[in-house]
């Protein structure tokens, strides 16, 4: 018999959280609601989660630096954000910080189920496809351990979205890998958020990668993005 998928659930406003609880739980997750970020942060340091769905506005502990905490201790779990706020700046502060996805409230819950299963399905994918590596200049990208290294020395633990931007640009190296593929293939939306987020993401990687100047992520005005790299094997 299959294990259940453990989601933590964190969200102040009681009737909410029950409502999505008992829904997730019917749905078959093993879903673990709590009331604020503090509890939500002691739950997940003691269990073993699949998936967090914070709220962004929680008493105690907010979802924002909940969810920092939890990257901190764990730079792969997918991260889904709750939240009234309707504000650009809200929404990409909240894919600066690695959610996976966005849902503002209200929204429906098929809407969030379709979500969590379009990100589970993507996480568990990866996790089933054999080792990839490329080598890029100095560095060398394993795409299962999500570790860039350069030089041989120098090791990087990339998050779950910089390794898989990073794996679509290797497989297009020296080549346009188009905005909209990018976008579909791994944020499922082409939306104005996720545009954003992943132009947040593409400034990561060069940061990372800047320690070899022969390596360069350029944007195609119009068209998406190009890595430049003198070999990508």
């Amino acid at each position: 018999m299959e294990e259940k998928m453990r989601i933590l659930l964190c969200e102040d406003d009681e009737n909410l959280g029950m409502l999505l609880r008992e829904y997730l739980q019917a749905k078959g997750y093993d879903t673990e609601l709590c009331p604020d970020g503090e509890a939500g942060y002691k739950s997940f340091l003691k269990n073993k989660y699949d998936l967090c769905v914070l709220d962004v506005m929680m008493p105690k502990k907010d979802g924002f630096t909940l969810a920092q905490e939890i990257r901190a201790a764990n730079s792969e779990i997918p991260i889904i954000f709750l939240t009234a706020k309707t504000l650009k700046e809200d929404i990409l502060e909240g894919f600066k910080i690695g959610a996976d996805d966005y849902l503002t409230k209200p929204f429906s819950m098929e809407e969030l189920t379709f979500r969590i299963e379009a990100i589970l399905r993507r996480v568990k994918g990866k996790k089933n496809k054999e080792s990839s590596i490329y080598k890029l200049g100095r560095f060398v990208f394993d795409t299962q351990k999500q570790l860039l290294t350069f030089d041989g020395e120098k090791q990087t633990k990339l998050t779950t979205k910089e390794s898989e931007l990073l794996g679509l640009l290797c497989a297009h190296a020296n080549e346009i890998l188009q905005r909209d593929f990018a976008l579909k293939t791994i944020w499922i939306d082409d939306n104005y958020f996720n545009a954003r987020s992943m132009d947040v993401y593409i400034t990561k990687l060069r940061k990372h990668l800047k320690d070899d100047d022969s390596i360069e992520i350029i944007n195609i005005h119009g068209k998406g993005y190009k890595l430049i790299t003198p070999d990508a094997e």
